[in-house]
Formats: C-alpha cells, structure tokens, sequence
C-alpha cells in the first residue's frame, strides 16, 4: 500500500492559547498524511475530547490552567488508550522531561521545533520511536544518570553486547556519537566536523543501528553510561 493511501494520522491539540492552536492546526492540516480532529484549552476538555474522537496522537502543552500536561498524562492515557502523546512546551526543565517519559509520553518537544521536524517527529512517533527535542538530549542523559531506576526503554548497563557494539564504532562514528550526547543538531555536527549534514545523517543512522536502538535519546544515555563522553 502506498502512504498516500493511507489514512491519516488522527490529531488532537491542546494548549491553552488559542492563537497557537489555531496556527499549529493550520501548519498541520497543510500535511495530507495529518489531520486535526479537535483541540482543547485544558486538561480536562482535552481528557474528554480524548475519549470522544480517540485520537492517534495528542500534541500537549506542559503549562496548562490547573492541571499541567505531565500531571494530566495519565488520565489522556485512560481516555485513549491507543494514542501517542507528544508533550509540545516552552519548558527546557529537566524535571518535566522526566516525568514526562515516566508518566508515559512519546517525546518531548519545544515549540522552537521548525514545522517539517514537527511533521517528522509525529511520524516517527507513530512508528513506534521515542522523540526528543536536541537541544533535550543532553537533560536527559542527566535525568537518566540521577534516576535510581533507570528510565524508559533504557536497556541495562550490564548488556555485554554494549562494548563490543561500541568498539564496532568507525572514529568518524564515535565523533557523531559525541554530539548527540551534547544534544548538537545534525547541522551543527556537520558544521563542526566540516561535512555535510546529509553525511551526518548517514552516520546516525549507522550508530543506531549498530548499537541496536532506536532513538538518539538512548544512544546518548549508552554513551554517557560507558563514559564516552
């Protein structure tokens, strides 16, 4: 099948400025594989709103009247059970980034995100993967460091297939790792290194795949765990 025939990934917004809504809405609709079924100012319209229109995904602001986004997380999980919730928020704080993936969140993004990231990340999101803002990557290998318990999806640090995964690692490879761990862009690794973003891209890819993850978010906590950094 091809994704133009797919349906559309289902969206429900909240945010308690209209204004936001309303030009998030617009910049989403402008994508044929997204479509914004609903918005809410709050928690509780957005819960309820949840358990109407069954989103796909939920795009929530952490900074809402009453209840903040993180807190109402579990409540959005109950009403929907079967979507996505991607926390979209001015907050930097690394405390609302971890409680945000404790309490059972896609991602964490700012809304300092450029629209076709947005898009990217929602897709992404959809396929399964955690997704984090850059500029967050580094707060939450902190948050990762100062959990007793380890966090979402992180795999143990005793994994002995790690080292030798790592060691696997071209240098040009490890130099990309670095940057991830320090939340640099794509662009801001190729500009430091001298090469193009694509090429930056590229490797990504290849040290994902060689330490088996699915994210930047936890190749960043697997380097900070074996002290690449």
């Amino acid at each position: 099948m091809q994704t133009s025939e797919l349906p559309p990934i289902r969206i429900l917004v909240v945010d308690d400025h209209t204004l936001f809504r309303r030009g998030l809405t617009a910049l989403l609709m402008r994508d044929p594989r997204l479509t914004v079924i609903g918005d809410a100012a709050d928690a509780g319209q957005a819960q309820r709103k949840a358990q109407e229109l069954q989103p796909d995904l939920i795009l929530l602001d952490n900074h809402l009247p009453g209840v903040n986004g993180v807190d109402a997380l579990p409540a959005l999980l109950e009403a929907a059970p079967a979507a996505r919730i991607l926390m979209l928020t001015v907050s930097e704080d690394e405390s609302d980034l971890a409680a945000a993936l404790r309490g059972g969140a896609a991602g964490y993004l700012l809304k300092t995100i450029e629209g076709d990231a947005l898009t990217h990340a929602i897709l992404r999101a959809m396929q399964g993967a955690n997704v984090v803002a850059p500029e967050m990557t580094s707060k939450l290998v902190a948050a990762y460091r100062g959990a007793a318990g380890g966090a979402p999806d992180a795999k143990p640090a005793a994994d002995m297939t790690i080292p030798s995964a790592i060691a696997s690692l071209s240098p040009r490879e490890l130099d990309i790792l670095r940057g991830i761990v320090r939340g640099a862009s794509n662009k801001e690794i190729a500009r430091e290194h001298g090469i193009a973003e694509t090429t930056v891209k590229i490797h990504v890819q290849h040290v994902l795949r060689k330490l088996d993850v699915s994210s930047r978010v936890h190749a960043a906590v697997i380097a900070s765990e074996h002290r690449l950094v």
